[in-house]
């Protein structure tokens, strides 16, 4: 579900997916208290980075909360207008908050498209604000950010902070980069923005951890 959206683009062209708790933010459980949303580390230089390419920066995000019965789906709106104001002081603007109101089943399946590892989200993003998925990015910190990624055609960047507890396994979990912290992902982004910076690549074969939808606030 979308609960922001920015401008719809003349052309389709790439955008960068962030993931939103432990990867944009740090991971408070369930938090929909905008007092107690704190960026993550790197998290402030990297919007800054960002927000220089001139990319539209979409956040998706799985809040099973909603379906858990933890908070209400409206209380997403002040996390969203906590994120806008967050982007803003940091030079960057929140182009939009997508975010899958469900919970997995019981077994641990997933029951809908949007959820990820599932790429309804960014499928969903795509036509709502003119974006070209191959040739957009993906940044998260677990490997389902991964795989939603990759299933839409997007690069990826995979946060190696301690979050991914599992690695399992799979040819549309290996991240195109690895990094140690968000603003180490939007430098990569940046470099392969500007094709003469120089960024190191770590090989598909070697991921070895190293280093509804919420339009913008106006």
């Amino acid at each position: 579900m979308a609960l922001m959206c920015g401008p719809l683009r003349p052309r389709p062209g790439p955008a960068v997916f962030l993931d939103k708790d432990g990867t944009l933010l740090e991971d408070v459980p369930y938090n929909v208290d905008p007092a107690r949303i704190t960026l993550a580390p790197g998290a402030g230089d990297g919007l800054r980075l960002l927000g220089a390419t001139g990319l539209p920066l979409i956040v998706v995000s799985n809040q099973p909360g909603v379906a858990l019965g933890y908070f209400p789906e409206h209380a997403l709106e002040g996390v969203a207008q906590r994120l806008g104001e967050l982007f803003a002081l940091h030079g960057a603007t929140l182009g939009g908050f997508y975010f899958c109101p469900h919970a997995p089943a019981a077994d641990g399946s997933i029951q809908c498209p949007c959820r990820k590892p599932a790429d309804g989200m960014l499928r969903q993003a795509a036509p709502a604000h003119g974006l070209a998925l191959e040739g957009s990015w993906m940044i998260g910190d677990i490997l389902n950010d991964v795989e939603a990624g990759r299933r839409a055609g997007c690069r990826t960047i995979l946060i190696a902070n301690g979050n991914e507890t599992r690695w399992q396994p799979g040819p549309l979990r290996v991240p195109d980069y690895v990094v140690g912290r968000f603003d180490e992902a939007a430098a990569i982004v940046i470099a392969q923005t500007r094709p003469l910076a120089h960024v190191s690549h770590v090989s598909h074969t070697a991921p070895t951890p190293s280093a509804q939808h919420l339009g913008a606030p106006a």
